[in-house]
């Protein structure tokens, strides 16, 4: 598995990055990020009502319980816009997606020599309960299901 940078927290602009590389084929990662099925396998048990922008979903963890999510923006298969009400140090997640308080997670691909380069960013922190708190628990959250999806990928090439 290919071992990559971990996610860091921009708290000028409230918001966490992470640039990996991937053994695999843009097409492959691109599956893995907007398929529902292939999203349950290293994220959240992933449900959507679609695959444009406006569809509506949710991410489930046994532990952490149901976030809502919707599609904001799908550049396929360059990039995809998700946001989600996923404020963890609230510790609880509205129904549906609060626009006023929630945040927005941006896959970006290329490709490369070697695959693909997966850029994630996070933003809207300063719109949380807890600013600080939140940055880091997604910064952590990025560290581990980014690995988890590299794993996955990577394994089925």
């Amino acid at each position: 598995m290919t071992i990559n940078p971990r996610s860091v927290v921009d708290e000028s602009t409230f918001s966490v990055r992470r640039t990996i590389q991937i053994a695999a084929s843009p097409d492959r990662v691109w599956a893995a990020i907007t398929e529902p099925a292939l999203i349950s396998q290293w994220f959240g048990r992933a449900e959507l009502s679609g695959s444009a922008a406006g569809s509506t979903g949710s991410l489930t963890w046994d532990d952490h319980g149901r976030i809502p999510l919707r599609i904001e923006t799908v550049d396929a298969p360059h990039s995809i816009s998700y946001r989600w009400s996923n404020d963890d140090a609230l510790g609880s997640a509205p129904h549906d997606v609060d626009d006023d308080h929630s945040t927005v997670f941006t896959f970006t691909l290329d490709a490369t020599d070697a695959g693909t380069q997966l850029t994630v960013v996070e933003t809207g922190f300063d719109t949380t309960s807890d600013p600080a708190a939140n940055l880091e628990f997604h910064r952590q959250g990025w560290n581990s299901e980014l690995d988890e999806l590299v794993a996955l990928v990577e394994e089925t090439v």
